[in-house]
């Protein structure tokens, strides 16, 4: 590895910033410098013309050590790759550096000194890492030396159902935080004894994966009781009721990743599939929405949160049908009381904040830009936005939105003759398209599905998949290559995006009917050490499985080649019903189970809910101080007016 000094990384508003917010945390004033610093997994010595290309496409200055005399280190976290290192590491293989440097990535120098001009040792500047730290995806260091280490593969683990019955899950319930309920532990517990096997991690945490409340919504499909009274509808079916009342104009709703409206006739302006000419092609354009939420990562750091949420509401929407796209957005927000510093409100009060999330001030600061920014760099924009702040006190109870809510949605277009999902025989090629695998992204959708306080805190800092808009659009181009080539041309029987739980949810949902063998070390891995879970179940980049026609392997592979889109061929569809994944590394199977047995039917959930008067006093609207929070209240933003959401 060679390392390369950068220029400043912050403008100096923001150096002033920092010194003041570095200076209150240690008790004394300083004086900051923050400096890129680029890390390059490379020969120690490259030649000449190599060092002088990589330092132009960087501006780097010149050579500098990473050590702990000479500052403290952020970086991406150790063992996980930075969307930055991801293209940067493409430019250079692009220029002709792929076989010198194997990757770069970039991390900021920070040096202070106090106000007698002496430096603050590492160690003390680390105590106020809080101040430009984001524990989601970086890690603060004083030694950079084995940021590109790569250990052997881990082997996962086996979990001795057969021997301790019920209790095995448990415990594994608890290590991996996977929000399974007790039904859904006895569940596991019996069908794994019945198969007479103990299960291993992959497979546990595949399950939690796939039946959690973010994957699965099971508390708004749970059957209910309220006073003693047996409720005939769910929450999902009250809310389905509207459709199934007036379905007409509907394609698609409550059945595919995103709905679909009957569109029009019109003169579509695309490529031809086979020629690659462009023209107009009258074809019948239906209407796709989609709306999501993205609370949990949100609310532990804004910026990346709101940004994979606006990513995994557009790889939604490409998902539908056989492939469609999308073409604009929304991104809202609902906080708490912001707490303006130097701007206080009579309705803000003292109140208790978990220091495990963002505050609603850093949420709408940082929130909106991430998600502009991903809208921005796949090339979709965002035409409105909203946020609310709430807080209230009501029956001896505080309320608020002190884990918020991240709203993202979107509408496109698609062909009708793409609106279905087609049948998947067996032989039918599984596929990923997309970036790598990487520790990081774990356990996303079970952690979304806990309360907040019941995961550990190092658990939902590893829940959270990172953005790479740019690998996005590599895969939407993929995908509009095939849609391209007509019905009968498009080779896409299926597609699904990998969100919560990656291969472990989207593979599953693919073969489903038909059951599957998948190859473990055919996924494209940028971290060698990870083991089998951690490679199925990690949400890592911005990724697709899609089932495809057997004979269109070559054509697609060049496709993918073309867009520069990695696509791994990860499977096949056996028709045997059983879901099957099999390691060459270790001689293993990580998944040797039933189909049935996962996607089956987990006992449903029953909420027994009693209503509680709230004794509410009238609301005194006349009263002066109502009237004087009113006036005060006046100039805050209504909703939709922050730019920024747009």
């Amino acid at each position: 590895m060679f390392t390369l000094l950068g220029n400043p990384a912050f403008p100096d508003f923001k150096v002033s910033r920092l010194e003041k917010e570095i200076g209150a945390a240690l008790g004394f004033d300083v004086s900051l410098e923050a400096d890129f610093v680029y890390l390059l997994d490379a020969p120690e010595n490259p030649d000449d013309e190599t060092a002088v290309a990589v330092s132009e496409l960087l501006d780097a200055i010149g050579r500098t050590p990473c050590t702990a005399e000479d500052g403290l280190f952020l970086a991406p976290r150790k063992g996980t790759v930075s969307p930055w290192s991801s293209k940067a590491t493409d430019i250079f293989r692009s220029c002709g550096l792929g076989g010198k440097v194997k990757r770069v990535e970039r991390a900021i120098r920070f040096a202070a000194k106090d106000s007698s001009g002496a430096v603050v040792p590492p160690r003390t500047l680390a105590s106020a890492a809080s101040c430009f730290h984001d524990r989601m995806t970086e890690g603060v260091y004083d030694d950079l030396s084995d940021i590109f280490a790569a250990g052997e593969p881990s082997r996962g683990m086996v979990y001795d159902v057969l021997g301790e019955g019920r209790a095995a899950i448990e415990k594994a319930n608890v290590e991996m935080g996977l929000a399974l309920s007790p039904g859904e532990i006895d569940y596991l517990a019996d069908a794994f004894a019945k198969a007479g096997k103990n299960p291993t991690d992959t497979e546990i945490v595949m399950f939690g994966q796939v039946n959690s409340e973010h994957c699965r919504h099971k508390i708004f499909n749970a059957s209910w009781t309220v006073d003693g009274e047996k409720k005939d509808k769910s929450l999902f079916g009250m809310i389905r009721g509207t459709h199934a009342a007036h379905p007409e104009g509907t394609l698609l709703a409550y059945s595919d990743n995103s709905s679909v409206i009957e569109g029009f006739k019109t003169d579509v302006f695309d490529r031809d599939g086979a020629t690659r000419a462009y023209g107009y092609r009258e074809s019948p354009l239906d209407i796709l929405m989609k709306v999501e939420t993205h609370n949990h990562p949100t609310a532990i750091s804004p910026f990346p949160g709101a940004a994979t949420g606006v990513g995994g509401e557009i790889r939604d929407e490409a998902a539908t049908g056989v492939g469609s796209r999308s073409s604009c957005g929304i991104c809202g927000f609902m906080v708490s009381d912001l707490r303006i510093p130097g701007h206080p409100k009579p309705w803000e009060k003292d109140a208790p904040h978990s220091p495990r999330l963002a505050s609603a001030l850093s949420i709408m600061t940082d929130g909106p830009l991430g998600g502009a920014a991903f809208g921005n760099e796949f090339g979709r924009p965002q035409l409105c936005g909203f946020f609310r702040t709430f807080e209230a006190d009501a029956a001896g109870r505080s309320w608020g939105y002190d884990k918020p809510i991240m709203l993202a949605g979107g509408m496109g277009s698609i062909r009708r003759e793409m609106v279905l999902k087609k049948e998947i025989p067996a032989g039918a090629l599984i596929v990923q398209i997309g970036g790598p695998a990487m520790r990081i992204g774990l356990g996303g959708g079970a952690a979304s599905s806990l309360a907040l306080g019941q995961n550990t805190e190092e658990l939902d800092f590893n829940s959270v998949q990172r953005g790479n808009p740019e690998m996005q659009r590599r895969c939407q181009e993929v995908i509009d290559a095939c849609v391209a080539l007509g019905e009968g041309g498009n080779p896409i029987l299926s597609i699904h995006d990998l969100g919560a739980g990656g291969l472990s949810n989207g593979c599953p949902e693919l073969v489903e009917k038909t059951g599957g063998a998948f190859d473990l070390r055919a996924v494209a891995n940028e971290e060698p050490s990870m083991s089998p879970m951690e490679i199925w179940c990690c949400e890592a980049q911005e990724r697709y499985v899609l089932a495809l026609k057997p004979e269109a392997k070559e054509a697609f592979a060049a496709m993918c080649a073309r867009e520069r889109c990695p696509v791994a061929f990860v499977g096949v569809a056996t028709g045997d019903g059983r879901l099957v994944l099999s390691d060459s590394v270790f001689g293993d199977r990580p998944i040797d189970m039933d189909v049935a047995t996962l996607l089956g039917k987990p006992p449903r959930m029953h909420r027994d809910a009693i209503r509680v008067p709230a004794g509410l006093p009238p609301v005194a609207f006349a009263s002066p101080a109502v009237r004087s929070e009113a006036l005060q209240a006046s100039p805050v933003p209504p909703p939709a007016a922050d730019p920024l959401l747009a």
